[in-house]
């Protein structure tokens, strides 16, 4: 049976996510699977997508300028999650005044790039490529990070990423990551007859006119056989941890599981948003935050449990913050400059790692980054992964000093 390359693409969600699959994969079935046992390190990169209002989350509740340009959107004090006399948590992340409490989680301000753009494409561009503004990147950091720690290895780490789409920061020169929304759907779907039979075509076929088509069979017969292993790998040791049935709390959990189950894979990528809140910003941020603090809450106690936590460093990151002043609508418009949280029991610097955002002193309205973010990539290939972030990221950067 040949299929023509336009019935191929026409095959859905398995076709998408086969397309991402890095041939590496295939290398398991050949010799003893390679795992990550405790001790050594896992990064969850979890992107809030949309560009969140960072002033809304850290709340600088003792600055006068704040309230002026926010009378209406500005959150009080008294309903604050208070973490000091100056700072305070947005009112749905009270498990992440837990985690500030026992030293779990690390904040860092004023966190972007110089020339800042804001669009929403060009700017997640930007940070899932560790790009400067001024230059356009094809591949992204955590891609590149495969590429030089699978380049002729026989036993490659790997990155994943709950979607059905791979984002351009798993997407390497020669190494990609794996878009895998959920393990048992893509195990259930490789094994439907029609791609078992696409999949005996390119075995029963010798001689392709089509050069794409080729590959396309070629990586689809891969990707059936790396459904098994990934789905395999997810019941080894499934947590019987209590969730929530959010989207993120499912892609947390199906994480959990994979770590339990010590499968090859050293970075986790997942998404949460939207967080464009030009209108009604106080219902869909407290919407999201209540998803993310639950979510998140239950994942760290469940790797408290299992004892991985120390493994671990799960950070967020937005594109770009919001604007100081609210906007007419009940939002915030684009920004520039953002914080990030840390959360992992191996953090070397906890709290506030560093000052608030400065108010007084904007740039035509806006906050003026203090931290570049390809500071924290810089830190985390070198310190957690143990890898040249130098070569990956094109330039020497500062090391930050949250994990050693």
């Amino acid at each position: 049976m040949l299929i023509k390359r336009r019935e191929f693409l026409q095959v859905g969600s398995l076709a998408t996510a086969t397309l991402m699959m890095p041939k590496f994969l295939k290398a398991f079935e050949r010799q003893p699977y390679a795992f990550v046992p405790q001790g050594n390190k896992v990064v969850v990169i979890l992107q809030l997508s949309g560009g969140n209002d960072g002033l809304n989350t850290v709340i600088p509740v003792r600055n006068d300028i704040y309230y002026q340009s926010r009378p209406k959107l500005g959150i009080q004090k008294t309903t604050a999650v208070s973490l000091n006399d100056e700072t305070a948590l947005h009112p749905a992340l009270t498990g992440f005044k837990d985690l500030y409490d026992d030293g779990s989680l690390g904040i860092l301000n004023s966190v972007g790039y110089p020339n800042p753009d804001r669009s929403h494409f060009r700017s997640m561009d930007i940070w899932q490529t560790g790009s400067a503004s001024t230059e356009v990147l094809q591949t992204g950091w955590v891609g590149r990070y495969l590429d030089a720690q699978c380049n002729g290895c026989g036993r490659p780490t790997q990155a994943m990423e709950m979607d059905d789409i791979l984002s351009l920061a798993l997407k390497g020169e020669n190494e990609k990551g794996i878009a895998v929304k959920d393990p048992r759907r893509l195990y259930n779907t490789s094994h439907e007859k029609y791609f078992k039979d696409i999949s005996a075509s390119h075995v029963n076929t010798r001689n392709h006119d089509d050069e794409v088509a080729d590959y396309l069979y070629k990586t689809m017969a891969e990707t059936l056989s790396s459904a098994d292993y990934i789905f395999t790998q997810s019941k080894l040791r499934p947590t019987t941890a209590a969730y929530p049935t959010s989207e993120l709390g499912n892609n947390l959990k199906t994480i959990a599981s994979l770590i339990f189950s010590d499968i090859n894979t050293k970075v986790y990528y997942v998404s949460l948003g939207s967080f464009d809140t030009h209108v009604n910003q106080d219902a869909q941020q407290q919407r999201l935050f209540t998803e993310l603090n639950d979510a998140v809450t239950a994942f760290v106690k469940d790797l408290k449990a299992n004892n991985r936590f120390d493994d671990v460093l799960l950070f967020t990151f937005s594109e770009f913050g919001r604007r100081v002043a609210q906007n007419a609508s009940g939002g915030t418009d684009h920004g520039t400059a953002n914080n990030m949280f840390f959360v992992s029991g191996g953090l070397k610097e906890k709290g506030l790692i560093n000052t608030l955002p400065d108010l007084a002193d904007l740039d035509e309205g806006d906050l003026k980054y203090k931290v570049d973010f390809k500071d924290v990539y810089a830190t985390v290939l070198n310190k957690w992964l143990t890898a040249d972030d130098k070569h990956i990221l094109g330039k020497k950067h500062e090391y930050l000093s949250f994990i050693g």
